[in-house]
């Protein structure tokens, strides 16, 4: 179905309006949104009524609603249930706003990443050189962040160059363990641990004693006890024994919220309240980055 570019402005805004709303819209709103006459506006109601595009509701508090057919001609999908994707502008989000779908249009361009953003809601206010921000996405989290260089009314999207981009697998944290995981005996000195550690190209590792998880050595700890003269104490008094440890089968972008709010390298990882292993910081960009 081929609509003019005055029929799309008209439909885009109704549906932007009903979300916002939740009832049925009146002409005059749609022309002020579009700062189109309102009598322009009746006389195409006419004819997007006879496609089947809106229905009228009449009484005090009627006006237009968007139909099924509607979302099609504008290549949206009308979902029973939807998760928002936020749209912000220069930080601030856009209310009733959600993001559609995401194009990647140079991605065989050396220099230059550019994408376009279909959305549902209110996109007027986004101006040339406004930063625009997209996400999470509700599947892998993914946050794209850019430099708006277009803007098109009639088909409600959003033209930028791409500046940042996040995504965040959904599996579980367990995938991403070392199979056999790594441990230093609660009473091992500082030059067996140390050696463990090196040869095992880690940083650091919980500490056992005998069959229960008591703490978590680094190598900065071993590096402070020997710049105190330190030397004879046992792994088991310079370990941090204060635990914080996920479930294996937590997502590993939740995991990642849990890093920044204890303030934490490294994050012991239990199944069935078993230890099976540990994760830090550094364990999940090499996972993620591919190149």
């Amino acid at each position: 179905m081929e609509l003019s570019p005055i029929q799309k402005e008209i439909l885009t805004a109704l549906i932007n309006l009903y979300r916002e709303k939740k009832q049925a819209i009146k002409g005059e709103d749609i022309a002020d949104v579009i700062n189109r006459n309102p009598g322009t506006v009746r006389n195409q109601m006419q004819s997007l009524k006879a496609l089947g595009l809106v229905e009228g509701v009449p009484g005090p508090k009627g006006g237009y609603k968007a139909t099924g057919e509607t979302y099609r001609a504008l290549c949206l999908s009308e979902l029973e249930k939807e998760t928002v994707v936020p749209i912000r502008r220069n930080e601030e989000i856009i209310l009733n706003a959600t993001a559609a779908e995401i194009s990647f249009t140079t991605v065989r361009h050396p220099d230059l990443c550019n994408a376009t953003v279909h959305v549902i809601g209110d996109i007027r206010k986004f101006e040339l050189g406004n930063t625009v921000t997209i996400g999470p996405t509700p599947v892998n989290k993914m946050v794209i962040k850019g430099e708006v260089i277009g803007r098109d009314d009639t088909k409600n999207t959003l033209l930028f160059v791409i500046q940042e981009m996040i995504s965040l697998p959904k599996k579980p944290v367990k995938l991403y363990l070392r199979e056999q995981p790594i441990t230093i005996p609660a009473i091992a000195t500082i030059q067996e641990a140390s050696r463990i550690l090196v040869d095992n190209k880690i940083h650091g590792a919980p500490v056992r004693d005998k069959t229960m998880i008591v703490g978590i050595v680094t190598l900065t700890d071993i590096g402070k006890t020997l710049a105190d003269g330190k030397t004879s104490l046992k792994i088991k008094d310079i370990m941090t024994k204060k635990i914080i440890s996920v479930d294996g089968e937590m997502p590993l972008h939740e995991v990642v919220r849990v890093f920044n709010k204890e303030k934490v390298g490294r994050l012991l990882v239990r199944s069935e309240g078993e230890f099976i292993g540990l994760i830090s910081k550094t364990d999940i960009l090499d996972k993620i980055i591919l190149y």
